[in-house]
Order: structure tokens, then sequence, then C-alpha cells
């Protein structure tokens, strides 16, 4: 079976083609600026080799077009024919409390989705865009929407209930829903696989660290708390989102400034975190170059980052009375060792003891902590495209 994954963005398509009876990566890519000048398609080729390939793309179904014929090439192709594409899996955002697992896409999937592009404005309309390009250019292939949010409905209600008037939870549904679920979902899973540990009875902490950032508590195998709330906006501090702040100081700002809510929520998810403080790049590599060369505003700035990751750390080791395993995974978690060491260095009160050697790894599985570690840390690439495709794949077979 074939499985085709995309990922939707407002401005970009991400893509990977599955072969799922060996689960091998058949094809994989993505395009950037849609709508924008300069847009282009930029694809690994089987022996790693990075391809771009310039082209006009205006808007997501002739993107999406461009991926087809782009599989199809004679010199860039994996498939023949799109007829040899048996399903299409599709990443989707926010599914508000309608789903708690990936489903089968038809009429009343759509529509229960579109209702939630209120809660997810940024991201469940390109999701979208995505599904109806599908439809459009291959409508005899089954779709599977596979949500971020569903791994986190499995929160009780007094972590996922903010303290307003109850009847805006009942009216509009806010409550903290919780993001990068299918991440969290594969790494929780994937570490107890690799430690040779049942997920029944285990207490684990699974840090998802990258530009975006979120945290997970997830006690036999099921998600008990995570950082980000009815938006990707709340918790960490991340790359260009502030995280956590004080609504008063919101308000504040807007009151100051004359700011819109649109304006204000534009300040809060592009221009703060890491950017906000730094103000030269959002991007983690570019800062902790900025540390090495002495800068006092990048060495506030990262120490603010590991704070907020550690402190989140040591609530979820509260609300589960202890921990057994620390997971870190995403571009940040996997491959930058100061950064996890920084974020364990005051978790010692829990047993935690980093090997520095180990802690050198980057991008692969491994254990970092020594073995006299009370708590196992431990970094696990995510591979939720894998995940999507293989939901994917299950779904069809259980139709089948």
């Amino acid at each position: 079976m074939k499985v085709l994954v995309l990922n939707c963005g407002s401005s970009s398509i991400k893509y990977k083609l599955y072969e799922m009876t060996t689960k091998q990566v058949l094809a994989q890519g993505g395009i950037e600026k849609i709508g924008l000048p300069g847009s282009f398609l930029k694809l690994t080729l089987p022996n790693g080799e990075k391809k771009i390939i310039e082209k006009d793309v205006p808007e997501h179904t002739t993107g999406v077009q461009f991926i087809f014929d782009t599989l199809t090439s004679p010199e860039y192709g994996a498939v023949k024919s799109l007829h040899e594409i048996n399903a299409v899996g599709h990443r989707v955002l926010h599914g508000g409390t309608k789903f708690s697992g990936s489903v089968l896409i038809d009429d009343a999937v759509i529509a229960a989705v579109e209702e939630c592009c209120d809660l997810g404005p940024l991201h469940n309309p390109a999701n979208l865009k995505g599904i109806y390009a599908v439809q459009q250019l291959l409508p005899e292939v089954p779709q599977v929407a596979v949500f971020d949010t569903a791994f986190h409905q499995t929160m009780p209600d007094y972590a996922y209930l903010y303290a307003i008037p109850y009847r805006y939870f009942e009216k509009y549904g806010i409550r903290r829903y919780g993001f990068h679920g299918t991440s969290h979902r594969y790494i929780s899973k994937r570490v107890c696989e690799f430690l040779g540990i049942p997920q029944e009875g285990s207490r684990i902490i699974t840090c998802h660290i990258g530009n975006g950032g979120s945290i997970a508590a997830v006690k036999d195998g099921k998600c008990i708390d995570t950082s980000m709330g009815l938006t990707p906006l709340e918790g960490l501090m991340m790359g260009t989102r502030s995280g956590d702040i004080d609504g008063g100081a919101i308000t504040y700002i807007m009151k100051k400034e004359g700011l819109t809510p649109d304006e204000m929520s534009t300040l809060l998810n592009k221009k703060s975190g890491v950017l906000g403080m730094f103000e030269k790049s959002s991007d983690m590599r570019e800062l902790e170059a900025a540390v090495q060369n002495g800068e006092e505003r990048a060495i506030l700035t990262e120490k603010m980052y590991f704070y907020r990751i550690t402190k989140y750390i040591g609530a979820y080791a509260a609300a589960m009375n202890g921990v057994d395993v620390i997971l870190f995974t995403g571009g940040v978690g996997e491959n930058q060792s100061s950064a996890r060491a920084a974020v364990c260095k005051n978790l010692e009160y829990l047993g935690v003891k980093i090997d520095d050697e180990r802690n050198k790894v980057r991008g692969e599985e491994a254990i970092i902590s020594t073995d006299d570690s009370k708590v196992k840390v431990v970094v696990i690439p995510t591979d939720e495209e894998l995940t999507i495709a293989t939901d994917t794949m299950n779904i069809l077979n259980e139709r089948n």
C-alpha cells in the first residue's frame, strides 16, 4: 500500500510518499511561498540530494497538482501513475472535542473541521485546502484526517478547563486542547519499545522542543496534561510565540499601543518568544552562537527559554507523582545537547543525572542519562509523517 502524507500550512505544503509494506519513504519534499512571489518545490532525491524546482503556485490546488506532477515525472517520479497511491493522510491541527482519534474523511468530518476553524484560524483552513485539492484532483482516493489535538483528549476536566466563567466552555468550547499530539503519541510509545518497558505503569514527560514547543505528561500511555492550550500559543517560550503570559499584560499592551485583537495576536504569535527577546532571529542555532560570543541579551533569552522547559517538567513530575522517563524530541530536543543539559541541570532533586558524553548525540535514538540516574533521559527523533501514514493504512484496512 502506498500512502501520501500531506501537511498543508497557510503558504506551504509538505509531503511524504510511503510504501507501507516496508515503511520506505519513496518521495518527500515541500512547496514554500504559496501565493507569494518566488514559490518553489524543494524535494529530496533517493540519494539524499536536494533539488529545487521554481514555479508559480498561486493557491493550494495548484500546489497539490505540482506535487502530483513531480511524483509522476520521468526525472523525479516515484510512481508511474497516481493510481498507485492508495490513500492520502492529512495532518489536521484542530479537531476540538469531536475527535479523539484519526478518521476517514467524509462530508461530516469536513463540516466538523470547518467548525473548528475559529479555534485554529491559521492552520485548519489550510488543512482543508489540502483536503479539497485532493478531492478535486483524485476524487476516488480515500483520505484520512489525523488530528494534532486527538492524543490530548484523555486529559481530565480539571486539567483542561480554564478558571473563567464555565459558560464560555459550554458556549464556545474554550479549554486546553493541546497540540503536537501526533508527535507526543509516537514518541511516548516508541520510547517504551526502545527501553523495553510497558506503557502501562509508566510516567513519561515528552518534550517536543523546536521552533514550536510543547510538553506533555503521559501516564499509562495516555496524556493527562500538556502545555499548549486553546491554541498553540500557551506554554513554553518558542521561536516567535510568547508562551505563558498574564492576560492582564495583554490587555495593558493593547490599551497602551492601541492594538486590535488581530494585531495583538500577531505580536504574541509571530513577534515574541526568542525573536522578541533576542531581536535578531528566532533560530536557536543563531541564538546559541550569540551566547558563545558572550552577547548579554542572547544569554538572557536562552536562560528564559531553558527555564520554562525545566519548570514544566517539574510541574508534570508533580502531577504524576513522579517521573520514570524524560524524553526530548523536535529540532532543538533532538540536536542541541546544550539545551538538554541546561534543562536537566536543575532536575537533580528528581534523581536526574546526564552523561556528558552520551549527550553529544544528534538526531538519533539514545539514552543520555547515566546508568545510576533514577530517571531515564532519552532522545527519540519524532516521525509524525509515519504516524499519519500508519493511521491512514490502519483505517483503510479496517474499512476493507
